[in-house]
């Protein structure tokens, strides 16, 4: 490996530290668990996107507590009509 490549290497580590921690805690539920977030938190703003990968599939967002919390469903969830909704191009969550 050359002085070159182990540098792309660091950088490219370095980016998903800061991708991480620009990002804060996000904490992946069930589908019927996000659902039960929803209902209790107060004016609920949720970000939804839907993708193809071997079919549709949703992810959605909301934040709560303090906290962002992350669920991703085969079939697009029943969502209360008091929410605030965000329908977005893409959500990328860090892994």
């Amino acid at each position: 490996m050359t002085a070159g490549t182990s540098g792309v290497g660091a950088s490219v580590a370095a980016a998903r530290i800061r991708a991480t921690q620009a990002s804060g805690a996000i904490v992946k539920v069930k589908a019927h668990e996000f659902l039960t977030i929803l209902k209790q938190a107060e004016n609920p703003l949720v970000v939804s996107s839907a993708f193809w990968l071997f079919g549709t599939k949703y992810q959605y967002l909301t934040g709560y507590k303090g906290l962002i919390f992350y669920a991703d469903s085969d079939t697009r969830l029943p969502l209360p009509g008091d929410i605030e909704l965000v329908e977005a191009e893409k959500i990328w969550v860090p892994r």
